[in-house]
């Protein structure tokens, strides 16, 4: 079995990582994307803090049905407000903020609340604390995405800096 604690300093891991990777980025390339199709390097980002808020916020707010088609209206309630073309710097901030404020509010959740079944995105049967896990390697996906943008300009990724410190 998996322990809050150990899923949120995780979680926590893998926002303050892409909010550093924001930072890392050559600020007037935020726009940058690698082929034609693809989330830029902002975008990817702003998905990150956005449906972080969404998907996160709605389980704080007691929603059960992530399948129903009513859901994708609810995640304008939960938008960041940051304007779309915001420096780096402030995505940046507002990704961190982000993850601590929803991290706060899930540490002040019984544990009951984890353990309660819901209809996940898909309509697939999961416990809460199985939809947050959904949550952080959905984010996972998208640092991914952004390290490799990092890569492609040269840069190296916060948690291979860190890996490299070590030796």
């Amino acid at each position: 079995m998996v322990r809050l604690e150990s899923f949120l300093q995780s979680w926590k891991t893998v926002r303050t990582d892409a909010a550093q990777a924001v930072e890392d980025f050559p600020q007037e390339d935020l726009d940058f994307t690698p082929a034609e199709g693809l989330m830029s390097y902002r975008q990817n980002a702003r998905h990150i803090l956005e449906a972080g808020n969404a998907l996160v916020g709605l389980l704080l707010d007691g929603e059960e049905d992530f399948g129903a088609p009513s859901v994708r209206e609810k995640f304008k309630a939960y938008d960041s407000g940051l304007a779309a073309a915001a420096p780096g710097t402030e995505l940046a901030a507002a990704m961190r903020a982000s993850g601590d404020r929803l991290r706060d509010a899930l540490s002040a959740q019984p544990a009951e609340f984890f353990a309660q079944m819901i209809n996940g995105i898909g309509g697939q049967r999961m416990t809460r604390l199985e939809m947050l896990q959904f949550v952080k390697e959905h984010e996972l996906t998208h640092r991914a995405q952004m390290f490799t943008y990092l890569r492609l300009k040269g840069i190296v990724p916060p948690t291979t800096r860190r890996k490299l410190a070590k030796k």
